[in-house]
């Protein structure tokens, strides 16, 4: 995801009224280091999750294709770090739908990337935490939406806890 640069951001700024702006602005004084590229979500990407989704799971396949699979240490830093920045874009939007989109393409990416992330202890803890918060994201939809995702997490042959 590219950010936009501060004079983009300010033209966009210049055209929302004053509540708007002051919302955008207490959101963005949680955050610390990622305030551009939050900025930048709020401003252009927001209307369009469908698209954000999309553009997050292409470069999460783009992560994954260039991981280095020759080692298993090479390879758990490399989803380490895919992590993180999933776990960024899931802050970002604060939606419990798009947590679980975005956590099922991990575990998934795991699934088929070949890597025998099973004999790895810190790999297992980390894939079966994100089982976890899938399943906690879960709970919090509303019963069609639970029904429809447990579904989809089983045909997807991600271990439902």
């Amino acid at each position: 995801m590219r950010s936009a640069t501060v004079n983009e951001l300010k033209n966009e700024l210049e055209n929302l009224p004053a509540t708007e702006l002051k919302e955008l602005c207490l959101r963005l004084a949680k955050f610390k280091k990622e305030n551009k590229e939050l900025l930048t979500y709020l401003l252009f990407e927001a209307n369009d999750e469908e698209n954000y989704i999309k553009n997050v799971k292409s470069e999460m396949d783009e992560q994954f294709a260039s991981m280095n699979k020759s080692n298993l240490y090479f390879s758990k830093k490399t989803i380490r770090k895919i992590l993180r920045s999933v776990n960024k874009y899931i802050r970002y939007t604060g939606s419990k739908q798009l947590e679980i989109e975005l956590l099922t393409h991990f575990c998934i990416s795991i699934n088929e990337s070949g890597i025998a992330f099973q004999s790895s202890t810190a790999l297992l803890n980390l894939y079966n935490t994100q089982v976890k918060k899938i399943n906690a994201a879960i709970l919090t939809l509303h019963e069609d939406l639970q029904y429809d995702y447990l579904q989809e997490l089983k045909k997807s042959g991600v271990s439902v806890l």
